[in-house]
C-alpha cells in the first residue's frame, strides 16, 4: 500500500476536489494503540484497489488536521477510523475491528 501523508489542513481541499475524480480514503491512526496498529497492519496486508487513493493521518501528532477531518466531512472522530470521500462527502466510515478493506472497495465501486 502506498500511503499519501495527511499532515496539513489545507490539504482537505485537495482531498475533497480529488474525490470527484476517484475516490479517497482517510485512514486516521493513532501511533499509540494497538488497535489501531492492528488495522493499519491489516489493510497494508490486502490488496489495494487501484483506483483508491489512501491518506494516511497521524492523528497524535496532527491533532488539528484531524479534528477538521471530522469536521469538514462531519463525523464523530474516532481512533483508528476509515472514511471514503466520494464527489466532495463522506459516504461510508468505520472504525475499530470494523476496518476492512474488502468493505471499503465495496463502498468505492
Amino acid at each position: 500500500m502506498i500511503w499519501e501523508q495527511l499532515t496539513e489542513e489545507v490539504q482537505l481541499e485537495q482531498i475533497r476536489e480529488l474525490s470527484y475524480r476517484q475516490p479517497v480514503v482517510i485512514f486516521k491512526h493513532s501511533t499509540r494503540c494497538s488497535i489501531s496498529t492492528m488495522a493499519k497492519n491489516r489493510l497494508e496486508r490486502e490488496e489495494v484497489p487501484e483506483n483508491i487513493v489512501f491518506y494516511y493521518l497521524d492523528l497524535i501528532r496532527y491533532r488539528t488536521v484531524s479534528n477538521k477531518v471530522a469536521e469538514m466531512f462531519q463525523v464523530h472522530h474516532e481512533s483508528p477510523q476509515v472514511m471514503l470521500i466520494k464527489n466532495g462527502e463522506c459516504v461510508y466510515e468505520e472504525s475499530h475491528n470494523g476496518i476492512d478493506l474488502s468493505e471499503i472497495a465495496a463502498q468505492a465501486a
